[in-house]
């Protein structure tokens, strides 16, 4: 991560109670895209007082502040992560909702060519592949 969500906020001017400071911890401390729910779990373990709904209302600020990115991965959950990460794609298995993450340098410029046969030069994209895993033999 470039910086903490705290950091972001405080360079923004964004007020920070304590609990967004525990809702921004348990953003940072994740390596998976967690949904509400879970952030509420998670964040619910450092400050019992935490409520569903300010956590709710904290990742909507975080993300209407272009703190955070949301996914909807066709599993009817919003999940979430910090939008300072690298630049990364997506492998969704569908039959268990684990969530991937890759980088190909084929698939970068392959993306880029397209956009240039078309007379466009990429500003960005998000690409989100979905499948199942390969039976294997044996």
């Amino acid at each position: 991560m470039n910086s903490t969500i705290i950091s972001r906020c405080e360079a923004k001017g964004l007020r920070l109670t304590e609990q967004r400071r525990v809702v921004a911890a348990v953003l940072e401390q994740a390596d998976d895209h967690p949904d509400v729910e879970e952030l509420y779990r998670r964040a619910s373990r450092i400050d019992a007082k935490i409520s569903l709904a300010t956590v709710y209302r904290t990742v909507k600020l975080f993300e209407d502040w272009g703190l955070l990115e949301k996914h909807e991965f066709g599993d009817g959950r919003a999940r979430y992560e910090t939008s300072d990460r690298d630049h990364h794609d997506h492998l969704i298995d569908v039959n268990s909702g684990e969530v991937i993450e890759f980088v190909d340098e084929e698939i970068e410029a392959l993306q880029e060519k397209i956009a240039r046969k078309l007379g466009y030069e990429l500003r960005g994209h998000r690409l989100e592949l979905y499948g199942v895993p390969i039976k294997r033999k044996g």
